[in-house]
Parts: C-alpha cells; sequence; structure tokens
C-alpha cells in the first residue's frame, strides 16, 4: 500500500505548476498595490497549503478505496485564473488549477467521502490557521488570511453542483453536505468580525 500512495514527477509538476500559478494570480495583479515578494509568499503558503492539502485529500481517500488517483492540472484554468486576475485588478480570481482524478469503479458513498476529504481538509485548516492567530499575533494577518482562504476554497466547493465536492456529497448525504455548508458559513461569520 506505501508504494501507491507515492507521487510521480509529472503528478509532482502539476501540483507545482498549479499552485504557483494560483499565488501569481492572487498576488500579481491587485489594484493599486505594488507587487510584493514578501505577499507572494504569504499568498504561496495560505493558498498553497489551501490547494495542496485540499487535493492529496481528494487522492488519500480514494486511494484507500483501492482505486487509482492522480492529480492533474487543467492547463484552461490555470490560464484563466491569470487572465481573470489580470482584468479584475485581483478582485475575482478563477480558482480552478485542476483537479485529481479517479480511475476506477467507487459506488456513490466512497464518491462522497472522497468527495468530503477537500472540504473537510479546509475546515480542519482553516480552524487551525484561525487558532494560531490567536496565539502567534505578531503573524495574525497571514494566519487570518490562511483561515480565511480555507474557508473559502472550502466554502466554494461545497456549492451542491457538477463539478465541485458538494455536488457528489449531497447526492451521497445531505446531513454531511449540511452540516459542512453551516460550519462553513459560521467560519466567514467568525473570521470576518476580524
Amino acid at each position: 500500500m506505501i508504494s501507491s500512495l507515492k507521487m510521480d514527477w509529472t503528478e509532482v509538476m502539476h501540483i507545482l505548476v498549479s499552485v504557483v500559478t494560483i499565488a501569481l494570480a492572487f498576488s500579481l495583479f491587485r489594484a493599486g498595490v505594488v507587487f510584493s515578494f514578501d505577499y507572494f509568499l504569504a499568498i504561496l503558503l495560505t493558498v498553497g497549503s489551501a490547494f495542496i492539502l485540499h487535493e492529496l485529500a481528494h487522492k488519500y481517500v480514494a486511494l484507500h478505496y483501492g482505486v487509482h488517483a492522480a492529480y492533474r492540472a487543467w492547463t484552461t484554468g490555470l490560464f484563466l485564473a491569470l487572465v481573470m486576475a489580470f482584468v479584475t485588478q485581483g478582485a475575482f480570481v478563477f480558482a480552478a488549477p485542476g483537479a485529481v482524478y479517479i480511475f476506477g469503479q467507487v459506488n456513490r458513498r466512497q464518491s462522497g467521502r472522497i468527495a468530503l476529504a477537500g472540504p473537510l481538509m479546509n475546515l480542519v485548516l482553516a480552524i487551525t490557521f484561525l487558532a494560531l492567530s490567536f496565539i502567534l499575533t505578531g503573524a495574525q494577518s497571514l494566519l487570518l488570511l490562511g483561515a480565511y482562504i480555507n474557508a473559502f476554497i472550502g466554502g466554494f466547493n461545497m456549492i451542491p453542483f457538477a463539478p465541485l465536492d458538494g455536488e457528489k456529497i449531497a447526492r451521497w448525504d445531505q446531513r454531511a453536505w449540511g452540516a459542512l455548508f453551516v460550519s462553513f458559513v459560521l467560519l466567514f461569520l467568525f473570521i470576518g468580525g476580524f
């Protein structure tokens, strides 16, 4: 089983290109702000962890069910992320850089649980970043950014329309979908208070 957990270089490169492209989209084209390498690193850390761990959660739950799963970048999505960030001066980033593709048969329950893994990872990360912001007050703005980005990515993915995770989760278990959706709404409201 351990050997099936390894990633090949193609998958690693797809993840790296996706993360760097999304970080550039979020940090390059902010209206009225000159590019800052420090801000780029902050975005790389927060968006990178949100994105990578979301996708890897899908992958490893799928592997648990005995199917092959691999992340692949979506070239059109990467291009749209940069173009939309440029056109809207950073107000909107189309962040759909790729996905974990599953090769093999899974039932509705397994599909729902695989889909649940990504947003659930974002919820855990958002809560972790938020908790750390109370402890590490010197890095509070970065940690709150990490909490917000994870809440946004996880919450956005809970929209119950294909191809988003929310559609598969709602089809499998409405209660699981509702509980996670409400959790993200409450988290947004809490983070918005800062």
